[in-house]
C-alpha cells in the first residue's frame, strides 16, 4: 500500500512569507539534511456546515514547541504566531479540508554535530489528503504485524517529542511491514510491551474495557489519541493506560489504530490472527461514529476543540509578502 502522490498547492508559508509551492526550498547542505534535525505537526482541518475548521489546533502548535524545547530549537515567532499563519495557509490557498504539516528545522550554517550555528526555520504547508491508511480503511479494517524493529529506548531518543529522526525508525517498521504484505507494523518497546504502530498509537478493547499504552511504553503522546479517551469516557467507556502484552492483540475482542492522519481504522488483522468478530467493532464503530460527527460539527463541541476559519483574518505584523500579495 503506497502513498498517493501529494496534491500540490499555490502557497507555502515559509519564515513569515508566503512562498509559491515550487520556490519553497531550502540548501542542500542544511542542517536538516544530513542529520534529521526537524520537529514537525500533523493536523487536519475539516469542512463544516460553517465552514473550514482545524481539529486541536492550539493542543498541536503546543507539542510543536514542547518538542522544540527538548531538542533546543525553539523558534523565533510564538505559538498564536504559528495558529495565525496556519490559519491564514488554509485560506489562502482556498482549502475546505486539509492536512497540515507545520516543520521547525535547522538550516544552512554548519555541518558539525554541535547544532547552534544553524538558523532555527519554519515552514508551513497544507495539502488535500485522504485516509493515510486507504480511503477503505476505517470501513474494512487493516491487517498489522508486530514488527522486528523496537521502538527507541528512553535513554537513545525522547520518544515525546515529535522529532524527524525518530521517523527513520518507523521508516523501517513500515518498509517492513509492505513487503511483507501487512498495511502497518506495531513495534513493542524496550522491555517487549506493546508500544504504537508506525505513524500511530494503537487501542485494544478487552471485556468491554479500552487499554492503551502508557506514556512510558515509547510512545508519542498523541493528540488522537487523548481525543480517543475523552470521547470514549463520555459515553461510558472505561479507558486505562497501562502495559499491553503482545499476546493480548492476539485475543483482544478489537483493536484499532489512530492518528491525525490515519484517524480511526479498526484492524483486521495481527501477524495472520484475526481480531474479534466484525469489522468495526461495536467500541470502535461507536468512537469512529463520534469522532466523525465531531471534526464535521454535526454534534456539540463543548471542549472547543474546532477551531473555525472565518474571514476576514487578520493580517500578522510578523508576516509581510509584499513581493507576492497582501496577508
Amino acid at each position: 500500500m503506497g502513498n498517493p502522490i501529494m496534491m500540490r498547492t499555490p502557497w507555502i508559508w515559509m519564515d513569515g512569507q508566503f512562498v509559491p509551492w515550487e520556490k519553497a526550498q531550502l540548501h542542500v547542505l542544511s542542517h536538516v539534511v544530513h542529520y534529521g534535525s526537524s520537529i514537525f505537526e500533523g493536523l487536519r482541518c475539516y469542512a463544516t456546515e460553517d465552514g473550514p475548521a482545524i481539529f486541536r489546533l492550539e493542543d498541536h502548535v503546543r507539542r510543536l514547541f514542547r518538542s522544540c524545547r527538548i531538542y533546543r530549537m525553539e523558534p523565533e515567532v510564538t505559538p498564536p504566531e504559528v495558529q495565525d499563519a496556519i490559519c491564514r495557509l488554509i485560506l489562502r490557498n482556498g482549502l475546505e479540508s486539509a492536512y497540515i504539516r507545520p516543520v521547525v528545522y535547522r538550516g544552512l550554517g554548519t555541518l558539525g554535530l554541535d547544532p547552534r550555528a544553524c538558523p532555527i526555520q519554519i515552514a508551513i504547508a497544507a495539502w488535500s489528503w485522504g485516509r493515510y491508511l486507504g480511503e477503505d480503511s476505517a470501513r474494512t479494517g487493516v491487517d498489522i504485524k508486530i514488527s522486528s524493529w523496537r521502538r527507541l529506548a528512553p535513554d537513545t531518543l525522547p520518544a515525546v517529542a515529535k522529532a524527524g529522526a525518530n521517523y527513520m525508525n518507523s521508516q523501517l517498521m513500515k518498509l517492513e511491514a509492505l513487503d511483507n504484505g501487512y498495511a502497518e507494523a506495531v513495534a513493542l518497546d524496550v522491555d517487549g510491551f506493546v508500544s504504537e504502530g508506525s505513524g500511530e498509537n494503537i487501542f485494544i478493547v478487552v471485556d468491554d474495557v479500552l487499554y492503551t499504552p502508557p506514556w512510558d511504553s515509547s510512545v508519542l503522546i498523541g493528540i488522537t489519541r487523548d481525543s480517543v479517551m475523552k470521547l470514549a469516557r463520555d459515553v461510558g467507556i472505561e479507558v486505562q493506560e497501562r502495559r499491553i502484552p503482545r499476546e493480548l492483540l492476539y485475543v483482544a475482542d478489537e483493536v484499532f489504530l489512530c492518528g491525525t492522519a490515519a484517524e480511526i481504522v479498526p484492524v483486521r488483522s495481527v501477524d495472520h490472527v484475526r481480531v474479534g468478530t466484525v469489522v468495526p467493532g461495536p467500541v470502535t464503530g461507536l468512537i469512529q461514529h463520534r469522532f466523525d460527527e465531531l471534526v464535521h460539527g454535526r454534534i456539540d463541541d463543548r471542549r472547543g476543540w474546532l477551531h473555525h476559519l472565518h474571514l476576514p483574518v487578520p493580517i500578522a505584523a510578523f508576516c509581510p509578502v509584499p513581493e507576492i500579495a497582501p496577508c
